[in-house]
């Protein structure tokens, strides 16, 4: 099921220079219309599993190896809200890297401090002081009494660099939700329902529709 087959028509007046009468439409995708996954389906947590993309899955070979249909690419990517793929997807190694030299100019700069995160810190009876990964600035500290009364000042933070930081982001992308197939059928059936045109002064029928054309009116 190719996505853009989906899509209805919409027939609008030619503008171009060959056209022989005032009548002459083009017929093209409506490309405004998009499927979107019902709410009573995305929120169900029972119709989804999580799944973890490894180096050089694209859409297409998720969706071949979940459905068995590559061209059900487009589950994949509107169950996870991604409208840009080279930018929601994550890259694989060698496009990451050419994306990071491009980004911060060199191999050395990938070793610039991009900011300072916290590290975890616990009491001695293992409660939590402070978590990790929150941005900070490098001096910043956290002050607290132990359980003798001890006052301890730390300087909890690490520094992250441009590449740890740039490999982090692409990673957090690699887990997203998959459908599972037994509910494929209802996305389908939802999206082909989705595509098809109510009726209006532009109906043609449920897949095509026609622009206003001022010169057959007269206006």
């Amino acid at each position: 099921m190719a996505y853009f087959n989906e899509f209805p028509n919409i027939s609008y007046l030619s503008r171009l220079p060959n056209a022989s009468t005032n009548e002459d439409y083009i017929t093209v995708k409506n490309l405004f219309k998009r499927a979107k996954i019902r709410s009573d389906v995305i929120n169900a947590i029972t119709a989804f599993d999580y799944y973890q993309i490894t180096d050089n899955q694209r859409p297409e070979v998720v969706a071949s190896k979940l459905y068995g249909d590559p061209e059900l690419d487009w589950v994949i990517l509107i169950t996870n809200n991604i409208t840009n793929v080279r930018d929601q997807w994550p890259l694989n190694n060698n496009d990451l890297y050419n994306y990071m030299i491009d980004k911060y100019g060199s191999d050395a700069a990938l070793s610039d401090v991009h900011h300072y995160e916290t590290t975890e810190i616990k009491d001695q009876y293992d409660r939590l002081v402070i978590g990790s990964g929150f941005e900070v600035d490098e001096d910043f500290t956290v002050s607290y009494t132990t359980f003798d009364n001890v006052a301890i000042t730390a300087n909890p933070v690490k520094a992250v660099t441009n590449y740890e930081y740039e490999v982090g982001i692409n990673e957090d992308k690699r887990q997203i939700r998959v459908l599972k197939p037994q509910f494929l059928s209802v996305v389908i059936t939802d999206m082909r329902n989705i595509m098809k045109y109510d009726q209006s002064s532009q109906y043609v029928n449920q897949l095509n529709k026609k622009t206003y054309n001022p010169q057959f009116t007269g206006v």
